[in-house]
């Protein structure tokens, strides 16, 4: 299922797009489509204008192994929202594994540059804390295209905040110009990552407002309920083949 989540990664932190039709498709779940599409437009704006350009130029300077580096660094960062959120979920097993990453990459890997954990048998997980709201029962809401952000939920969008709180740099005792180079690579990496599984989004639907919506959700529904549920993985395996 790697495939699946490095897909939806898109969806999560990106909403690009392109022309959309005015005639909207009716779903109970996007109540507020009208304003959504009006800030899915402005996050595209911002992100043609601004991300793309620099992502495109990351790309082109820096060498693959130094852009894995980095995404495996992030990812050791980001073990520790991960942890904090299993432990609410009382799935000890997979905190103390989490845990275990942040240790093992934290020190044999180097500060997390290289991802040691995973060949000793030590799974990454997805959790965060809208998927422990989901977990212990909090329906998702209406959907939100937040702006800046994207892809949301009445429920995922507050719920970012104790995430945020618990990612190590926004409490870490370094200084704010520290906090800000490494969050803007992190963003800037990111956007690299996803921009050839944005082309391929381009080829798979007419509306992709529409595509990011249903994906971002039935996302979402995937992860609260840790896979156990029945997914046409058609579409994911065509992103792959291709």
């Amino acid at each position: 299922m790697a495939k699946y989540f490095t897909f939806l990664i898109l969806i999560a932190l990106l909403s690009s797009g392109c022309a959309t039709s005015p005639d909207y498709t009716a779903d109970t779940r996007d109540p507020w489509q009208g304003f959504n599409r009006k800030v899915y437009s402005f996050n595209d704006a911002l992100d043609r204008a601004f991300l793309v350009p620099v992502a495109t130029g990351y790309r082109a300077v820096t060498p693959d192994i130094a852009e894995k580096g980095v995404s495996n660094f992030f990812s050791n960062l980001n073990d520790f929202v991960v942890a904090f959120n299993n432990t609410l979920q009382l799935k000890f097993l997979d905190a103390s594994s989490d845990v275990g990453r942040i240790v093992v990459n934290s020190t044999i890997g180097l500060l997390g540059f290289i991802d040691v954990a995973s060949g000793m048998g030590l799974k990454k997980h997805n959790e965060d804390f809208g998927q422990t709201l989901g977990y212990w029962g909090a329906g998702t809401g209406p959907y939100v295209v937040l702006p800046f952000l994207g892809p949301s939920n009445v429920r995922d969008g507050p719920a970012r905040v104790v995430d945020f709180l618990v990612y190590p740099p926004n409490w870490a005792d370094i200084k704010n110009s520290e906090r800000n180079i490494l969050f803007a690579i992190n963003v800037v990496n990111t956007r690299a990552e996803l921009m050839v599984l944005e082309e391929k989004t381009e080829e798979l639907s007419r509306d992709r407002y529409v595509f990011i919506r249903d994906a971002y959700l039935d996302n979402r529904e995937f992860l609260v309920n840790d896979g156990q549920l029945p997914i046409d993985e058609g579409l994911y395996d065509e992103l792959e083949d291709e």
